[in-house]
């Protein structure tokens, strides 16, 4: 009898630890890395299409937020000021990963755009991959790649416009 419950027990372990190995990284055998292709949609400063994340070559910041974040707003004035000061010199690029259709339009996503004076590429990420390969645990979330793609920073929260812009300048020179 004490050797089923064992055998019970063991089999019991087994089958957890694999449920969490699998949610955790999933069945596709993709590795949940970056660099990754991730579709945007037209919007100021933004057209339809895709786009790779990290941009190759360059500079990227990538923002991950969702229309219903209070901070997600808040942390458009410092991406704002910093895509106002960079141009073209850093690609910007901010993805959520909310679900277009039911409740949500892409008319809703691009009128909170405009309302925070978004002007860089926007992008759509419903299965939440780039949240997954950057390990973000929540909204907003920031990170800045070098131009290799590394990716040098991250963080979540609001970030200030001085810590937003000493991650791009470090960035920046780590790609020289």
């Amino acid at each position: 009898m004490n050797r089923r419950r064992l055998l019970t027990g063991i089999a019991g372990l087994g089958i957890t630890g694999g449920s969490a190995w699998i949610a955790l990284n999933g069945l596709s055998g993709d590795d949940g890395g970056l660099p990754r292709k991730v579709t945007t949609m037209r919007a100021p400063g933004s057209e339809s299409g895709s786009v790779r994340v990290p941009v190759s070559d360059t500079v990227t910041v990538i923002d991950l937020f969702a229309t219903w974040c209070s901070p997600c707003a808040k942390q458009m004035r410092a991406l704002t000021k910093a895509h106002d000061e960079y141009g073209d010199d850093v690609r910007f690029v901010s993805i959520t990963n909310e679900r277009i259709g039911g409740t949500l339009t892409k008319g809703d996503v691009r009128s909170w755009w405009k309302k925070h004076d978004g002007q860089w590429t926007l992008g759509l990420d419903p299965d939440s991959e780039i949240m997954s390969s950057l390990n973000a645990g929540g909204l907003p979330f920031l990170a800045v790649a070098d131009a290799d793609g590394t990716i040098v920073w991250s963080d979540r929260g609001v970030a200030s416009i001085d810590t937003l812009r000493s991650k791009i300048e470090a960035a920046k020179k780590q790609s020289k």
